[in-house]
């Protein structure tokens, strides 16, 4: 009787690897999908990159998100707590229809309201309460968080009234509909708010979505807010009130039109405020053209997955064809532990393939891109880890998949055909805008192909207006649901291969 058959599981799964590892091809394509990965990644880049035309940063937000910040601002500093309170009297706004030409119109997310901000700095914390274009009053802090207000019109007659307090580090905003009955809004904490923060009015749009010949396209809009008396509260530093452009324009969200600029003009008691640009997170798709993203560099990974599903396929479908699967079977009588110690070795080598291959693209990637003027989407640092170690994940399940494939099929060929046609390429359909958005939101929630979505680093926001699809970068389904779907498909396929296995002669 063998070693593996006396010694349990550890010496099979050593005699595995070392069935693997001294079949060159083996090893060697799986070095190879590694650089597959980056070649495909770099090829891609400097793709992209030639089209570069500057401004290779982007601000960043508290929770280490790349954040568009760029608005008009009336201000002045706050010492300590404080109030403020006024009363938006008119949100008007103009678009651009054509080169040269504008016409009235008001983006749906164009703000006007009160800010509490931590400095003039773009990306620092803030707490606001606006009122918007089409989504009626919100208090909005921090980039990412949106928090919702009865809505309701505005008008001279009927002017919307903010107020926001500050007590300590805690902002509260409230809203009135005759100045004198308030409602609050919502509460936040900005932690170590400075004792002095800048406080005043401020307006802002981001571009505007048309629809056009090729799709969906935006086009600039600025937004026009009436403000008026203002009454404070607290220790406010004397020097009254001064206009900024929190940003050199309206960044990457918009642009002001050929014949308007940010600008503040004092009106009766109050201001009026033209602005455009955004508070709000970057998004993927046509809303920030031009920005590069981490799926960007880890385009390569499909073709890393087709070598790894060729590798994983043969690893079983090989002895089949050249009848050592009775040799194997005779070593481990327990056939079923056969194939898990298989499971282990090619998924281990695959995971190791992908985690490699994406921890070397995704700074080298961004660093190509900034180098050539690109800005790259900035995520928070659990993002960026997940993505890396997702797409180790993503090529281990796949190889899963296909040594299950491959052991209910006994043929390599075919089993590898069934992986690709019904993994790669749906994620290819996909994302390469060949379907309409409903049926590749479809192919990429039933096929094994949804796992790609755990390289996903884009986040979907409510409050910012982008393509929320797949030719954009958007997965219907959230990462780990995406990576459950393949996960599911392996593992069907790997039990069948178990049961199929044991019941079968060899």
């Amino acid at each position: 009787m063998s070693t593996a058959a006396l010694g349990g599981f550890g010496p099979l799964l050593h005699a595995e690897w070392t069935k693997f590892r001294t079949v060159r091809g083996w090893w060697v394509s799986c070095c190879a999908a590694v650089l597959l990965v980056c070649l495909v990644g770099l090829l891609a880049t400097a793709a992209g990159n030639a089209a570069a035309d500057g401004g290779s940063s982007l601000p960043i937000g508290p929770g280490g998100e790349a954040v568009n910040d760029d608005f008009s601002f009336v201000h002045q500093p706050l010492r300590g707590d404080g109030t403020l309170t006024v009363a938006v009297t008119a949100l008007t706004g103009v678009t651009a229809t054509e080169p040269g030409r504008t016409s009235p119109g008001l983006a749906p997310w164009a703000k006007a309201g009160i800010i509490v901000k931590d400095g003039l700095a773009q990306g620092s914390s803030y707490a606001a309460v606006m009122v918007t274009g089409g989504h009626g009053v919100r208090m909005q802090y921090d980039y990412t968080h949106d928090v919702a207000a009865p809505a309701a019109a505005v008008s001279a007659r009927s002017p919307n009234w903010l107020r926001l307090r500050r007590a300590g580090d805690v902002l509260t905003g409230y809203r009135s509909a005759d100045g004198r009955t308030w409602t609050e809004i919502g509460t936040t904490r900005l932690t170590g708010l400075p004792d002095t923060a800048q406080v005043g009015l401020f307006v802002t749009s981001p571009a505007i979505e048309r629809s056009t010949g090729t799709g969906v396209g935006f086009a600039p809009a600025v937004a026009t807010g009436t403000f008026g008396r203002i009454a404070l509260g607290g220790h406010w530093t004397p020097g009254g009130w001064r206009y900024r452009q929190v940003g050199e324009g309206a960044g990457v969200s918009g642009s002001y039109t050929q014949d308007t600029k940010g600008q503040a003009t004092p009106s009766g008691t109050g201001f009026t405020v033209t602005g455009a640009g955004d508070i709000a997170p970057v998004v993927g798709g046509p809303a920030a053209s031009g920005v590069r993203t981490i799926e960007n560099f880890l385009v390569g990974a499909f073709a890393g997955l087709v070598v790894v599903v060729v590798v994983a396929a043969g690893y079983i479908t090989a002895e089949y064809r050249r009848g050592l699967i009775g040799v194997t079977l005779a070593a481990s009588p327990r056939r079923g532990r056969v194939l898990v110690a298989k499971a282990l070795v090619a998924g281990g080598v695959a995971f190791l393939a992908g985690t490699v291959a994406a921890a070397v693209m995704v700074p080298l990637g961004g660093r190509r891109s900034r180098a050539a003027g690109f800005p790259v989407l900035t995520v928070p640092a659990g993002t960026e880890a997940r993505v890396v170690v997702g797409t180790g994940l993503l090529l281990a399940a796949a190889a899963v998949f296909a040594l299950g494939v491959g052991a209910i099929l006994r043929r390599g060929a075919v089993a590898i055909t069934v992986v690709v046609v019904s993994m790669v390429l749906p994620y290819l359909l996909a994302t390469a805008s060949v379907l309409p958005d409903g049926a590749a939101e479809w192919l990429l929630r039933v096929t094994p192909a949804a796992g790609f979505a755990v390289q996903q680093s884009l986040v979907r926001y409510d409050q910012v207006v982008t393509v929320y699809a797949p030719s954009s970068g958007y997965f219907p389904l959230t990462p780990w649901a995406g990576f459950a779907v393949l996960c599911g498909y392996a593992a069907v396929a790997f039990g069948t291969g178990v049961v199929l296995l044991r019941r079968r002669d060899v």
